[in-house]
């Protein structure tokens, strides 16, 4: 079962960005209940996404800076909730609100 890993500095975001394979951002306002139940909707679902994912999590609100160096690095319009897929460095799914599936990013990483 996947698990998150906390992103609390920029750094992880060059780490993410320099890594092969696949890694998931989920952007989270701890603050907005539509962010809440996009996070448990994708949760549910996450088992279908493959294994050599790494998943991230970010409070954006208690690390803006965090996500505001995303937005800069991955060329992404800021959102919350948001998700993000990203391969070899570069954000291949930008999603937000109603639009976050795991079956959507299964799918992606399978085909």
């Amino acid at each position: 079962m996947p698990h998150w890993n906390d992103l609390t500095d920029i750094t992880q975001i060059d780490t993410i960005k320099a890594a092969p394979g696949y890694s998931l951002i989920f952007k989270h306002s701890t603050r907005c209940a539509v962010s809440a139940m996009a996070k448990r909707a994708f949760e549910r679902d996450w088992d279908t996404i493959p294994a050599q994912v790494n998943f991230y999590f970010l409070d954006l609100i208690s690390h803006r800076n965090v996500s505001a160096y995303i937005a800069e690095i991955f060329q992404v319009h800021h959102e919350s909730p948001q998700l993000l897929l990203i391969k070899d460095g570069e954000c291949i799914l930008d999603a937000s609100h109603s639009d976050i599936s795991a079956d959507e990013v299964a799918e992606l990483i399978n085909s």
